[in-house]
């Protein structure tokens, strides 16, 4: 049975350790929330670092969830989950990390609080989130639902470059196989 709630999508992003399982241990995390569901994966992509250049590639992914948290507590459940997988936080925002779980959008539309603005400030400047995603809203789950309508349209519209980003050809321990 699915928990009621609402779909939000989020960015993960990995560039120390093992990368792929670091990803597959966060979405593992996140859907072992109660009331929480994860929905779609989209493909990973391999990203050149922002910022900080002097640091490994990332792996990039966004994911669609349904959840019955509001989006302030589920930040708190998200920074619990990086703090349990090993992220250690410093003064520089773009530096390395065990894993990164960036709330994205949420279906409702616009959230506000100290620590959290919803759309993420900075999506669009972001290939390595705007080319999952664009894939992610292609999901059947994602596709028909009429929360995402306006978000598809916004995406499909912007032209994103393919500098720095590659579609990851490696492992993907927590996609499953569809036969």
């Amino acid at each position: 049975m699915s928990p009621k709630g609402r779909q939000l999508i989020l960015g993960l992003g990995s560039n120390l350790g093992d990368r792929p399982q670091n990803i597959a241990d966060a979405i593992t995390a996140l859907s072992l929330i109660p009331g929480t569901q994860v929905l779609a994966c989209s493909q990973v992509i391999d990203s050149d670092p922002v910022g900080f250049q002097d640091q490994g590639n990332f792996l990039n992914c966004c994911i669609a969830i349904i959840c019955n948290l509001d989006a302030g507590d589920l930040l708190q459940k998200t920074l619990g989950i990086e703090l349990a997988l090993g992220r250690v936080r410093t003064e520089n925002k773009n530096g390395p990390r065990v894993i990164d779980i960036d709330l994205l959008f949420d279906e409702v539309g616009e959230y506000e609080s100290a620590e959290l603005t919803l759309p993420h400030p900075r999506w669009k400047e972001r290939g390595f989130i705007v080319i999952p995603l664009r894939q992610l809203l292609q999901e059947p789950v994602l596709a028909n639902h009429r929360g995402w309508i306006s978000l598809k349209a916004e995406v499909d519209a912007l032209t994103i470059g393919g500098a720095g980003l590659r579609v990851w050809q490696g492992p993907t321990p927590w996609i499953k196989t569809r036969t």
